[in-house]
């Protein structure tokens, strides 16, 4: 690797860094939606994380609103935060889209090239950003926490009231 893309590397860590902390500590969307019409509570029991994800999805497929809401580490705060930011009035199919690239990401099946590509062009922008999680994936620990927002928001809009990062 040379210098200048070592540098950038860096440069691009401490953004990251800077962004999940961010969010973690003033996260966005930090409620329960009115006029919900779906909701799900989401327990990663390994680090204590605990959240409820609220939507409202109007009769077009499209998320209104959506927010999370709940106690958790700095990842799994910062990651409910960005979800809500990225997927408010989104379709529902584009936000199963941004779920299966952010699981990617974050577990290491995928980079942001390949993780921009399965999305639809107007999501560039959120995916960068969703990309500061992706550093999870040198901790597998972390994942669950990365990744609990994005699987209770998926049992919300499949009418599941319930998310665990544990299998039962």
């Amino acid at each position: 690797m040379n210098a200048v893309a070592h540098v950038e590397t860096d440069d691009l860590k401490v953004l990251y860094q800077e962004l999940i902390l961010d969010h973690g500590k003033s996260p966005r969307n930090a409620r329960l939606v009115e006029h919900a019409t779906c909701t799900a509570k989401g327990n990663n029991p390994l680090c204590g994380d605990r959240l409820t994800v609220t939507a409202r999805v109007n009769a077009g497929g499209m998320i209104e609103d959506v927010a999370a809401e709940g106690k958790g580490c700095a990842i799994s705060i910062a990651s409910a935060s960005m979800m809500t930011e990225a997927l408010k009035n989104a379709s529902v199919a584009t936000a199963r889209q941004v779920f299966e690239a952010v699981h990617q990401l974050c577990t290491g099946k995928a980079d942001v090239a390949s993780a921009k590509a399965m999305l639809p062009t107007s999501m560039s922008e959120d995916v960068e950003k969703l990309a500061a999680l992706r550093g999870v994936r040198q901790f597998p620990v972390r994942v669950k926490c990365a990744t609990l927002p994005w699987h209770t928001l998926m049992s919300c809009l499949d009418g599941k009231v319930d998310a665990t990062t544990e299998k039962v």
